[in-house]
């Protein structure tokens, strides 16, 4: 454990049993989330994602695309 984190823990404890409970119940479901995260982003994305960006990538390179802001169609 860090020390940043037994600091954090130190002065939780410090709480109220409510809001130490509070607390617990938030870090533990920010703890699933980043799992769930870091799982989504390590899995290998679909080939016809990868085929997408290459033909961008290569309609690009070709010219055969206009650069245009976010609010123009």
């Amino acid at each position: 454990m860090t020390n940043l984190l037994t600091e954090a823990f130190n002065k939780a404890q410090n709480l109220p049993e409510h809001l130490q409970d509070e607390l617990a119940k938030q870090m533990i479901e920010d703890i699933k989330s980043e799992l769930q995260w870091q799982k989504t982003l390590s899995q290998r994305q679909s080939s016809s994602l990868d085929e997408l960006a290459r033909q961008a990538l290569n309609d690009s390179f070709e010219g055969k695309t206009k650069e245009m802001g976010f609010d123009e169609l």
